[in-house]
């Protein structure tokens, strides 16, 4: 029962991810850029993660090796971000959701070729109904744009950055033992440090405009980035980063449940056929364990770890 846990966890993890534009869109409405928006975003986060460290009396001591793997984990989480907003510039939001969500394909070929981790036909099924569903709902207003080559490659990076992310929680042994919360901590706070970098390098932080624009970072801070962040880390230990990446298919599905609800969009044929293939995809990975025999026994390995 406690392996089906981390499923749960992955679903929180992603759909909670997918409630980013809901507290984002009308912060850029306001005028706050991009940058100044992730930069209190984390550094929020970092704070309300302190409070809970401090209440569950997990400390914030560190050391250098742990640092480093820290700073490698922020680098990556913030590269996944900024290179998909660089993408935005040359291609249409729509496409550059789908390649980003290409992640799991790269999650599935570092396990398999630097970890040498069998891949099962359930997961490879898997991805290609969440890749499509993803499609279906991403791609649903058309391609738009042309797609530079530039646009292109720096999305596939930041799906490649994302991976990289995944696969190192789970495999670095001192990241893999250590509390959920100060690994969580660290992460968010080495990758605010990296958009700060960024943002003071492209203009500066803006301050925030607005009452409601306060409790709206504070919201995106708690709901898209702590806990979606701890549930991660959570599913990764508990059934490893690349059913925990498929299960990533959800984000997209939330954003549009969000979409339709408060911003007005229509429910098309199209929609509807992209939530039933990203909703096949996730029930198969929930139960790739009663399917594959390679996937139950590394769930138990995980378990002992």
């Amino acid at each position: 029962m406690d392996r089906f846990k981390g499923f749960l966890f992955g679903m929180i993890a992603s759909s909670t991810f997918g409630l980013i534009p809901l507290f984002t869109l009308p912060m850029m409405a306001e005028g706050l850029g991009t940058d100044s928006i992730l930069t209190y975003r984390m550094f929020l986060a970092c704070l309300l993660v302190m409070i809970l460290m401090r209440v569950r009396g997990v400390p914030l001591r560190t050391n250098l090796r742990e640092l480093k793997w820290f700073a490698f984990l922020g680098f990556f989480y913030y590269g996944s971000a900024a290179l998909l907003f660089q993408g935005y510039y040359s291609m249409s939001s729509g496409m550059a959701t789908t390649l980003h969500f290409l992640y799991p394909i790269g999650t599935t070929l570092i396990m398999a070729i630097v970890f040498r981790q069998k891949t099962s036909i359930y997961t490879v099924i898997a991805i290609a109904l969440g890749l499509s569903g993803v499609a279906l709902l991403s791609l649903r207003g058309g391609v738009g744009q042309t797609s530079s080559l530039t646009g292109v490659i720096l999305v596939l990076l930041s799906g490649l950055s994302y991976a990289i992310y995944l696969v190192t929680v789970n495999n670095v042994k001192v990241l893999r033992s250590m509390d959920n919360l100060k690994l969580t901590f660290y992460a968010i706070f080495f990758s605010g440090v990296f958009f700060l970098l960024d943002t003071l390098l492209t203009g500066g932080l803006q301050p925030i405009p607005s009452k409601g624009a306060m409790l709206k970072v504070l919201l995106l801070a708690l709901l898209p980035t702590l806990v979606s962040n701890l549930a991660l880390v959570r599913a990764i230990k508990s059934i490893g980063s690349t059913l925990t990446s498929v299960l990533g298919a959800m984000e997209p599905l939330t954003a549009i449940v969000i979409g339709v609800l408060f911003l007005g969009e229509e429910v098309s044929s199209a929609m509807l056929l992209g939530v039933i293939l990203i909703l096949s995809a996730v029930t198969i990975i929930v139960l790739s364990p009663l399917l594959d025999k390679n996937i139950a026994d590394r769930l138990k390995r995980f378990a002992r770890k």
